[in-house]
């Protein structure tokens, strides 16, 4: 609690009484907001670290898809660098034509699911040539991620996710943009704990370089705000090599030297000097009714947890609440990267990174022009294969402790909602605890009774409506969303109080594009063309 000024308020308490901290619809203490940015060097080496974290989300995608496909890795390295090229293309077009938030676009786990039962597929079991069986199933998830796309750009350009917005009050918003990045947390020390004496010196090394240091220096200390992470990474990467060349796992079992050892990725020597990624490179895409439907589920998923890291990502730079109209522009266009991911035949669809998002608050630097930048490093890296292959050969462990800080950044800027409700009306009490609740626990069923049974708890004959509600219910942002949503929708909406318990009075003038004078600064389109294609 702040300390207040004089006054006000019951009980005799003079001009000492304690006061709650003042709402700030602007998150204070960032060094650069959305529409500044930090000078060169500094700007490059941010959106450098923005690359660097961006790659771990595409390798363990790509670990777990290529085998299944038949794959092995030479195809790892060509589907790494589609992925980075795309995702630097997608990242560009967001943060120009989409919602213009510092957000890098990504290969999104919601599309595993499918992408995952396309590769099981008995369909493709005739073909005995592992390298002509990759192909017919990257033809087949292109297939499934164009007709996705689209479902995602109706949803998104004929306004229909605007609607949604418009109706999302911020105690609704606090369950699903937490467990965008709470839901995540298998991702963390889980994996982190595969090389426990490689992940946990990198997890203690960038709070001690992030936290600890810049608050008992005087001077300097924003070189260790802005760069913890580059540092940290490089630090603790350089001591994994010594592990390896000093033959530290020489003896250990398989799966540890896949975690531990630097040089067990295999993509370095598989990689390419430069190579393009082109459209439809696997072949022309196949079509098939139930694989398009169980991906627009996954559509829909992506849609969900991007606009929980849109929201954050707005906080971090310093924004203000993102207007309706602009989240459903920014899906729209998330419906074209989709769409790109399909012609160019990346093995997943496209979302934004809740990584990223967390990386804004590590480094305070919420700015547009750093993550342009991250996105040029992503297409400049897809080219050069080889050198791109170099960072992608980070050990795993290293990526996953950098993941238990940015995802807690995420979950914290869901929390941070909580400042606009009335936290002492049972209604709230209710909906954020059983919102939040349901949000990990129904998902944890899904997940566990997959695990162990081989399938879902929903085993029609339909694979495709199977896959369908596995998506959607193993996904904690989108069973927080939809439980959140439908309650503040439904429960007590009659109530006089229910309206400023709910913090709704303190998102009114975002509903509409011009209803705030500071929209304009942080979401206008570039080149005057909003002046073509108004935002409502």
């Amino acid at each position: 609690m702040a300390v207040g000024g004089g006054g006000g308020g019951g009980g005799g308490g003079g001009g000492n009484e304690f006061q709650p901290h003042p709402v700030k619809e602007q998150l204070p203490g960032i060094d650069f907001c959305v529409s500044s940015s930090p000078s060169w060097p500094e700007a490059i080496l941010v959106g450098f670290q923005h690359y660097l974290v961006v790659i771990g989300s595409i390798v363990i995608i790509s670990t777990i898809i290529v085998p299944l496909m038949g794959g092995g890795n030479v195809e790892k390295a060509e589907l790494i660098n589609t992925f980075l090229f795309v995702g630097g293309i997608n990242t560009l077009l967001q943060t120009f034509f989409g919602t213009r938030l510092p957000v890098v676009t990504g290969p999104s786990y919601a599309f595993l699911i499918p992408v995952i039962s396309i590769a099981l597929s008995r369909r493709f079991s005739d073909n005995v040539d592992p390298h002509e069986r990759f192909k017919q199933h990257m033809r087949a998830v292109q297939g499934a991620l164009i007709v996705s796309s689209f479902f995602q750009m109706i949803v998104g350009f004929f306004g229909f996710w605007r609607i949604f917005a418009r109706f999302l009050s911020p105690l609704a918003a606090v369950p699903f943009i937490t467990l965008t990045g709470l839901g995540l947390f298998a991702r963390g020390f889980p994996q982190l704990a595969k090389c426990i004496e490689v992940g946990l010196p990198e997890l203690i090394i960038l709070i001690v370089l992030s936290q600890y240091i810049p608050s008992v220096l005087k001077s300097n200390k924003v070189i260790f705000v802005r760069f913890a992470l580059v540092l940290s990474v490089v630090i603790v990467w350089v001591y994994a090599e010594i592990l390896t060349a000093a033959g530290a796992y020489n003896r250990r079992s398989v799966k540890t030297q896949l975690s531990c050892r630097t040089d067990r990725s295999g993509l370095i020597s598989a990689a390419s000097w430069i190579r393009v990624p082109y459209p439809f490179q696997w072949g022309r895409p196949t079509f098939n009714a139930g694989d398009a439907f169980a991906m627009m589920a996954s559509g829909f998923v992506a849609i969900v947890e991007s606009t929980g890291t849109y929201i954050a990502a707005a906080r971090y730079g310093s924004a203000t609440h993102v207007p309706p109209s602009v989240l459903s522009r920014g899906v729209g266009w998330q419906g074209i990267g989709t769409f790109l991911d399909g012609i160019f035949g990346a093995g997943s669809g496209s979302t934004a990174s809740v990584e990223n998002a967390g990386l804004l608050g590590l480094t305070r630097v919420g700015s547009r022009r750093v993550v342009q930048i991250a996105a040029a490093f992503m297409i400049f890296f897809s080219v050069l294969g080889k050198f791109g292959a170099v960072i992608a050969s980070i050990p795993l462990p290293i990526v996953a402790a950098l993941y238990c800080v940015l995802f807690a950044y995420v979950v914290s800027a869901g929390l941070a909602f909580l400042q606009f409700c009335n936290l002492n009306s049972f209604r709230s009490k209710f909906i954020l605890g059983f919102s939040l609740f349901m949000g990990l626990s129904v998902p944890q069923y899904f997940n566990e009774y997959l695990l162990l049974a081989g399938q879902g708890p929903v085993h029609t004959r339909s694979i495709w409506f199977n896959d369908i509600v596995q998506v959607i219910f193993s996904s904690p942002a989108t069973v927080a969303a939809i439980v959140a949503f439908l309650l503040d929708s439904t429960f007590s909406r009659g109530h006089d109080s229910t309206r400023r318990d709910s913090g709704r009075h303190f998102w009114e003038k975002f509903r509409f594009y011009n209803q705030d004078t500071r929209t304009e600064e942080f979401y206008a389109l570039p080149w005057k063309l909003n002046r073509f294609f108004p935002s409502f």
